[in-house]
């Protein structure tokens, strides 16, 4: 029997901004997850500015799973958003092939420190604009701009909670990371 290869990819970004949730829209079991409910030992500290409905955080990651064919098993790793948890990330960072970055436009601030972390690891990353309800509409050279991305990263629309839209937003990861690590080859 042959050993699939393992791909690792983290799903980053700001608090609420829908990690957990893009986890479990395209994981094939059941994702583990490390949601413990929002305390008052958060508050003052947890900015639910645009989230006020959220009674729950990730305090370690989410983990789904997706099996492509008998070749490759893609391993998701949602990061923790808030920044007490960051600690987390360089552990789940190691050998990852590359990172999608969730982007809230009602808070896009909350995904600056997701893109400046992988830049500085050199980490292959797409943005995906979350597109919540009754969200402000941007266009993408307008979220480029804000973010300061350099114009070869994807930044792609999505809807965190659609599993077509999650896949999508993988497989344009993966040709990117792939481009990033054999520019010769594309």
């Amino acid at each position: 029997m042959k050993v699939p290869t393992a791909v690792k990819i983290l799903i980053a970004g700001g608090f609420g901004a829908g990690k957990t949730t893009m986890v479990g829209s395209v994981s094939e079991t059941r994702p583990l997850r490390t949601e413990e409910i929002l305390s008052d030992r958060g508050a003052g500290v947890d900015d639910l500015t645009g989230v006020e409905g959220k009674s729950t955080t990730t305090v370690a990651m989410d983990f789904g799973r997706i099996t492509m064919g008998d070749d490759h098993v893609l391993y998701l790793f949602g990061t923790p958003g808030q920044e007490r948890f960051w600690f987390v990330w360089d552990e789940l960072a190691i050998g990852a092939m590359g990172a999608v970055v969730i982007a809230d436009t009602r808070r896009l601030d909350g995904c600056f420190p997701s893109v400046d972390y992988f830049e500085r690891r050199r980490t292959p990353f797409v943005v995906a604009v979350n597109c919540f309800d009754g969200a402000r509409s941007y266009d993408l050279d307008e979220i480029r701009m804000a973010l300061d991305l350099n114009a070869r990263i994807p930044v792609v629309l999505c809807d965190a909670r659609r599993r077509e839209s999650s896949k999508n937003v993988l497989v344009t990861l993966v040709e990117h990371a792939m481009r990033a690590r054999h520019p010769a080859a594309t």
